[in-house]
């Protein structure tokens, strides 16, 4: 058994963001060498997640207005008067509990085993952020 760990560095640009990762995913499996086994992605972050969805210009568009919606950034939360780094994020902390962190994928013959319509997204609910990551572990045979 051989394992392999890397981690994605992101730049956010918007307040809500959705940002597929797919490519580099694929990519770094490939550059592993595994062939079979499994793929763990997570996002160290509170405000960031890790999502499996469909890649689809207005389906990404009602993504990010269903999220707005969902959880207004402008009403009055009490972590918004208390927070630590200063920034009003309690609407992140909030829509993250519908979010998850992390997604194992597996590997079989090299690949990602994703759906014929399934996309890796990186999703910023408290952006523009500098500096983001998404660590990846793969464990497997080569």
């Amino acid at each position: 058994m051989k394992t392999f760990n890397e981690t994605l560095s992101l730049t956010t640009h918007q307040p809500i963001e959705l940002i597929d990762i797919t490519t580099q995913i694929k990519d770094r499996v490939a550059a592993s060498g595994l062939r079979d086994g499994l793929a763990t992605l997570i996002s160290p972050h509170t405000t960031a997640y890790v999502n499996l969805n469909e890649r689809e210009p207005r389906l990404q568009e009602d993504m990010l207005r269903f999220l707005q919606d969902l959880v207004p950034r402008e009403r009055d939360y009490g972590h918004n008067r208390v927070a630590v780094d200063g920034r009003d994020n309690a609407h992140a902390h909030l829509l993250g509990l519908f979010m998850s962190a992390s997604a194992t994928l597996p590997l079989a013959g090299g690949d990602l085993v994703l759906g014929t319509w399934q996309s890796i997204f990186f999703v910023e609910l408290d952006g523009p952020r500098p500096a983001r990551q998404v660590h990846l572990n793969l464990i497997g045979e080569a």
